[in-house]
């Protein structure tokens, strides 16, 4: 299971690279496992403030539909439009080329997992 040490984690398995005030938000090796084969995402939320943990939109996969919950508060910045295209990148690049979107971080609050507490949640 790859779970990259530089990266910060929630229990609802989405990742967040802060850098700055920009994070990009994605989900984890885990979750994309656990969901099975991504055939479609929807996050419709270009220039909308979430709080962390608010759902900011859903992958589904052949299995099941998940929620997209926001591991910060802040202003979406960007989109992965390759995603529309090719969802599957979130399965076989989940920190790379399957991030979901960028923010401006407004807060990044006290709940978010170093890499070896979001190992000890899941298991690994």
């Amino acid at each position: 299971m790859n779970i990259p040490s530089q990266l910060l984690y929630t229990k609802d398995h989405e990742w967040v690279k802060i850098e700055g005030d920009t994070a990009t938000v994605g989900i984890t090796d885990f979750a994309q496992g656990e969901l099975g084969d991504i055939v479609y995402v929807e996050i419709e939320t270009l220039g909308e403030t979430f709080s962390a943990e608010e759902v900011f939109g859903s992958v589904e996969a052949v299995k099941t539909v998940s929620d997209l919950m926001m591991p910060v508060s802040g202003e979406v910045l960007s989109l992965n439009e390759a995603l529309e295209a090719t969802p599957e990148l979130i399965n076989t690049d989940p920190y790379e080329a399957g991030w979901l979107v960028k923010i401006k971080v407004e807060d990044q609050g006290d709940h978010l997992l170093s890499a070896e507490d979001y190992r000890a949640l899941i298991g690994g």
